[in-house]
């Protein structure tokens, strides 16, 4: 029996959609059929496909929040300039950086319960760059994990020497208008939670053929910056 063949939404197809709706509007507005200044109100619709292009491609609960984002901020563009909603989205831009605020004190409380008082402060990395660099390298045998931050600035971390004792390290990261670059040990498995927002994650590990015990967690937020990890 043949299998039968259903339309997925995927990235490809909504932009293809979005082009043949574009050059639609502009063919009929230069044969004099509509007027699309008409319709330059709903430009919002490009963040709602952006949103749900990078939601027919998620795997993970943090990659979705990060397309929700951009659903919701198009939604609300879109809206106001509809007239339905009567405030514009930027009357409320502090929110994000109270969420940021929010998100980085809880995830500093989690650590903090997480590392034990008297915790050898080799097993640990911290930084903090706003407008400046750091590189920080670790070779402890046993790696707890540590937090990063990034303002307007660069983070280089090297982890390649480092071994996870107790199967697993969490690193708490935040960028914001920065980047943060760390490498691993070819043996580690790399567990990314991290959530951008108008930014950037990558990781560049080479997966392994079997399980490891040795697992790096990174959380954290990513607010137009960028965060890397290779081997």
């Amino acid at each position: 029996m043949t299998p039968t063949r259903g339309t997925r939404l995927t990235p490809q197809l909504i932009v293809g959609l979005f082009f043949v709706l574009v050059g639609v509007l502009f063919l009929l507005d230069n044969v004099g059929r509509v007027d699309i200044d008409h319709y330059f109100d709903f430009w919002p619709l490009v963040l709602i496909g952006v949103g749900l292009a990078k939601w027919g491609q998620c795997t993970t609960r943090t990659c979705r929040i990060g397309a929700a984002v951009w659903i919701l901020v198009g939604g609300w563009i879109l809206l106001w300039n509809l007239g339905v909603v009567p405030y514009d989205i930027w009357d409320f831009w502090p929110v994000l950086l109270i969420l940021a605020g929010a998100s980085v004190v809880w995830r500093t409380t989690q650590r903090h319960d997480r590392v034990a008082v008297g915790t050898d402060p080799v097993s640990t990395i911290s930084a903090l760059c706003i407008w400046s660099g750091a590189d920080r390298k670790s070779n402890s045998p046993d790696f707890r994990g540590g937090e990063l931050t990034a303002i307007m600035g660069g983070c280089e971390v090297d982890l390649t020497q480092a071994k996870i004792k107790n199967g697993e390290a969490v690193v708490d990261l935040f960028a914001l208008w920065g980047g943060i670059d760390i490498r691993v040990p070819v043996d580690w498995t790399v567990v990314c939670q991290v959530t951008p927002f108008m930014g950037a994650y990558e990781d560049k590990t080479q997966p392994l053929a079997g399980n490891t015990t040795q697992r790096l967690v990174l959380r954290g937020l990513v607010i137009m910056g960028g965060i890397e990890v290779k081997n």
